[in-house]
């Protein structure tokens, strides 16, 4: 009991972050998607499916989990949303080299896993 209800307050946590992770570039969506959806499995199958059938971020999560895939849709809403936001922060935002060099690594990055991933020609 004790477990279920450490589990479902960490899930719903998780789907905070990543939910805020839509909005902001450094905090990654589908990793803390993917772990309130392991922690509801785990502790609640009501809230798993209330996850996995949710009008914004039950596709996603559900194309992720079943075919490690996302639409090209998604790739370049979060690859154009990234660049600009981290763009304008590196150039009207931060001084600091090594921040913008650290920012500019993290862009480059995320591209690359984004740009590497299956692309989902229909969405199920």
């Amino acid at each position: 009991m004790v477990k279920n209800s450490i589990l479902i307050i960490l899930g719903t946590l998780f789907v905070i972050l990543g939910t805020l992770g839509i909005f902001l570039p450094l905090l990654p969506t589908t990793p803390f998607l993917l772990l309130a959806a392991t922690c509801y499995l785990k502790s609640s199958n009501k809230l798993y499916c209330w996850l996995l059938n949710h009008r914004l971020l039950g596709k996603y999560i559900s194309n992720y989990i079943r075919h490690r895939a996302i639409t090209i849709k998604t790739k370049f809403v979060t690859i154009t949303f990234l660049w600009l936001t981290i763009g304008y922060s590196i150039l009207f935002v931060i001084s600091s080299p090594l921040v913008k060099l650290i920012l500019l690594i993290i862009a480059i990055g995320v591209s690359l896993h984004l740009l590497f991933l299956k692309t989902l020609k229909n969405t199920i």
